[in-house]
C-alpha cells in the first residue's frame, strides 16, 4: 500500500490543506503501489472514491500510539519505572505529570485530524459524483464511521474538541471551537445513527472487502458512545438487538490468532498486511529477553491469581524463531522475512465488549437481584467462556458492586487492548484503581491537556481554552 505523507504545517489547520491517496489492487488489503493522481480529479469515480475510503482506513493504522500510550499506559494495567532518552512523554503521562507541550499527545492530536480531514474530503464530493448508488452509500458509510471512531477517541482523551463537519479553509479552520458537551454527543451519536437508521453499511462483506466497518460495527461503536454519555437506555436498545449476532469463540486463544483473523468474534479491527512494505507493523509490547521488565504494573501481574483464567495464558510471552524478540500470546506472530514486519490486526471491537456492555447497560437501567437476572447472564457468558464458574447473583448483590465485578470483568476480558483507562473512568473507578498501583490523581486528570501549540494557534480562548486543572 502507498502512503501519500501528509506534510501538515499544523495539527487543526494543516489537514485542511491537502490529503493522501493510497491505491489498491483487487483486495481490500492486499495493495499494491499505483501513480499518484492528487486534487479534485480524484473525485469523480467509483474507484476514485474507494481510494479515498482506503486512504481514511490507512490512517486509523498510524494511531496504536493513542491506545499504547494514552490508554494502556494511562490506565493500571502498565506503568514506567524510570523514563529512558526516549521514553519521557510515556513516563509523564504514566504518572499523570504531562504538560500540554507532551509530544505524544501533540502527534496524536495532529494525526486524528489528518484522519478527519480524509473522512470530510469523501463527505463533501460524494453526493455530486455518478456511480452506483448502494456503493456511494456505502463509501458514506464507510466514511462517516471512521470519523466518529477517531473523533470519539479525541473526545474520551480531551472532552469536546472542534469538530469539523466538512473540509474547511484555513481561516474557517481556525475559527471553529469547542463544542459544548450536548453538541459532541449530537455529532458523534448522529454520525452512527445515520448509519444504522439508514442501512449505509452491509453486515457483512465478500472475501477481498473484509475488515470494512458493518452495520455491527457502527451499532457497536454507537452503542459505546451511548454509555460513555450516560444515555444507558438507548445503550440496552441498541445492544439487545446484536446479541446473538456474532459468537464468543469457544476458546479466547482463538480470538487472537493470526490464522483465524476476522473470526465470528470479531467486529471490527484494524487490519495489517505483513508481506506489504509498509502495511505490517513493529513488534507491539515485545521484550528483548525473557526475565526483561514487561512495564506490568502490579495489579496486571496479579490480576488472575488464585484462578485458572484462561486469559491468563495470553499474557505469556513467546520467543519470536529467529529474532531477539518475546512477544505475548495475544499479538504473538513471527516476522515476515522480507519486509521484517509483523501483521497481528488491532483488534477494537469485539463480541465479547458488545455481552459486557450489555450487561453494564441493562445494570444501570435497572438493577435486578435474581438469580434470572439478565444482566447477570450476558455477564456470565463472558466469564465462564474464561473457564470459570458462574458468578452468583449473590456475589453481586447491589448496583453497585455488579458494577465494580462488570469493571473487573473488562479489565480481565481486555488488558492491551485499549479498554482500561476510559472503563474506570466510564465506571466509576480511576481514583481507586491509580490509588492501588500508587498513583494520587485527580478527577480533572481524567482528561488530557489540550496540546500548547493549539492553543497558541487559535489563540482565541473564547474558542479554544485549556482543559481545567493545566
Amino acid at each position: 500500500m502507498t502512503k501519500y505523507i501528509i506534510k501538515a504545517m499544523h495539527a487543526l489547520a494543516a489537514i485542511l490543506l491537502m490529503v493522501g491517496i493510497q491505491s489498491c489492487s483487487d483486495s481490500f488489503f492486499d495493495l499494491e503501489p499505483d501513480d499518484e493522481v492528487t486534487g479534485d480529479k480524484v473525485y469523480k469515480t467509483e474507484t476514485d472514491f474507494e481510494l479515498a475510503v482506503n486512504a481514511a482506513y490507512s490512517k486509523l493504522q498510524t494511531q496504536m500510539n493513542y491506545y499504547i500510550e494514552m490508554c494502556e499506559y494511562r490506565s493500571d494495567n502498565m506503568t514506567l519505572k524510570a523514563p529512558t532518552a526516549g521514553t519521557q512523554d510515556r513516563y509523564d503521562i504514566d504518572t499523570f505529570n504531562e504538560k500540554s507541550a507532551n509530544g505524544i499527545l501533540d502527534a496524536l492530536w495532529e494525526n486524528f485530524y489528518n484522519g478527519v480531514y480524509r473522512c470530510n474530503k469523501i463527505l463533501d464530493k460524494i453526493d455530486d459524483a455518478e456511480f452506483d448508488s448502494s456503493k456511494k452509500q456505502q463509501f458514506k458509510g464507510e466514511a462517516l464511521f471512521v470519523r466518529a471512531l477517531t473523533m470519539f477517541n479525541m473526545y474520551r482523551a480531551w472532552g469536546p474538541v472542534p469538530f469539523p463537519r466538512r473540509v474547511l479553509s484555513v481561516n474557517d479552520a481556525l475559527k471553529l471551537g469547542r463544542p459544548s458537551e450536548d453538541e459532541m454527543y449530537s455529532y458523534l451519536a448522529g454520525d452512527l445513527e445515520e448509519i444504522v437508521n439508514n442501512t449505509m453499511l452491509p453486515a457483512s462483506y465478500g472475501s477481498a472487502d473484509i475488515g470494512r466497518a458493518t452495520s455491527g460495527a457502527a451499532k457497536a461503536l454507537l452503542a459505546k458512545v451511548y454509555l460513555t454519555f450516560g444515555r444507558h437506555q438507548n445503550a440496552v436498545n441498541i445492544l439487545s438487538g446484536m446479541i446473538g449476532t456474532y459468537d464468543l469463540l469457544p476458546s479466547i486463544a482463538d480470538v487472537f490468532d493470526v490464522n483465524n483473523k476476522m473470526n465470528r468474534e470479531i467486529i471490527f479491527a484494524v487490519r495489517y498486511n505483513k508481506t506489504v512494505v509498509g502495511e505490517g507493523h513493529g513488534a507491539w509490547y515485545s521484550i528483548t529477553n525473557a526475565t526483561d521488565d514487561n512495564n506490568r504494573t502490579t495489579t496486571l501481574s496479579h490480576l488472575y491469581d488464585g484462578t485458572n483464567d484462561d486469559r491468563a495464558g495470553l499474557l505469556e510471552y513467546v520467543k519470536v524463531p529467529g529474532v531477539n524478540t518475546y512477544l505475548m500470546r495475544k499479538f504473538y506472530d513471527t516476522r515476515d522475512e522480507s519486509t521484517k514486519q509483523y501483521g497481528a490486526d488491532n483488534i477494537l471491537l469485539r463480541y465479547s465488549d458488545v455481552v459486557l456492555m450489555y450487561a453494564e447497560a441493562l445494570n444501570e437501567v435497572n438493577y435486578e437481584g435474581t438469580a434470572d437476572s439478565k444482566a447477570l447472564a450476558a455477564l456470565n457468558m463472558v466469564h465462564t467462556r474464561a473457564g470459570l464458574n458462574p458468578i452468583d447473583i449473590a456475589d453481586v448483590p447491589s448496583q453497585e458492586s455488579f458494577r465494580k465485578t462488570v469493571m473487573l470483568e473488562r479489565q480481565k476480558e481486555f488488558p492491551y487492548e485499549g479498554h482500561r483507562w476510559f472503563d474506570s473512568i466510564r465506571l466509576g473507578g480511576a481514583i481507586e484503581a491509580a490509588a492501588a498501583d500508587g498513583k494520587e490523581i485527580q478527577q480533572y486528570q481524567f482528561l488530557y491537556p489540550i496540546p500548547e501549540s493549539e492553543l497558541e494557534r487559535i489563540n482565541d480562548k473564547t474558542l479554544m481554552w485549556q482543559n481545567p486543572g493545566y
